[in-house]
């Protein structure tokens, strides 16, 4: 059952992201203090790259179809979760473009930038929710071992095929994105007051 570890760890470290990414765009409100838009950045890609390039595709391809064919009631739930992992595609495609707009006109756009973020935050909190109280139970109750073994060997030989992302990518992106966030987010400089 290593691939349920593994979602829940994905899971914690997307909600960090997430919980930074509110904290900095309630902070960015402040028109007195000009934010460093090269941490939102780097997190909208982490955001974009980690859960919509890495983590969904395994829960998609390796998770869902077996948990489908044990328990066919799941069905439904399953089809949501695959349906909000293309929203939540196109919803990171408003953070983007959100963003450019805040960084292009600040200290205007930062109401909006923070509404979408505030969004998309508690968009991606359920989803995950619905997958740790509906679907990661489910899995640990009806699955067998030899499910179990395909699973784990499936999550452990996943790289990211799709963008040729390596988990290692992640860790470093995951570790800028502390460097540059202030506090109490990151490691980073305190935003400078605009005089």
């Amino acid at each position: 059952m290593k691939a349920i570890q593994k979602i829940r760890e994905e899971h914690r470290a997307i909600s960090a992201v997430l919980h930074g990414l509110k904290q900095l765009a309630r902070d960015a409100q402040n028109a007195g203090v000009k934010p460093d838009f090269a941490v939102f950045r780097a997190m909208i890609h982490y955001i974009d790259e980690f859960p919509e390039q890495l983590h969904h595709p395994k829960e998609d391809r390796y998770l869902f179809p077996p948990l489908a064919a044990r328990l066919p009631k799941l069905q439904r739930v399953i089809d949501e979760l695959r349906a909000e992992h293309k929203d939540g595609a196109k919803l990171v495609r408003e953070l983007e473009r959100s963003l450019v707009f805040f960084e292009d006109r600040w200290p205007l756009g930062a109401a909006e930038f923070l509404a979408t973020v505030d969004a998309y935050a508690e968009f991606h909190w359920k989803h995950m929710r619905k997958e740790e109280q509906e679907i990661l139970p489910a899995a640990e109750h009806y699955f067998s071992p030899g499910d179990w073994d395909a699973v784990d060997r499936a999550f452990d030989a996943n790289r990211d095929p799709i963008a040729g992302i390596k988990e290692r990518d992640f860790q470093a992106l995951f570790t800028r994105i502390v460097s540059l966030a202030p506090e109490p987010v990151g490691l980073g400089e305190r935003w400078k007051k605009v005089s």
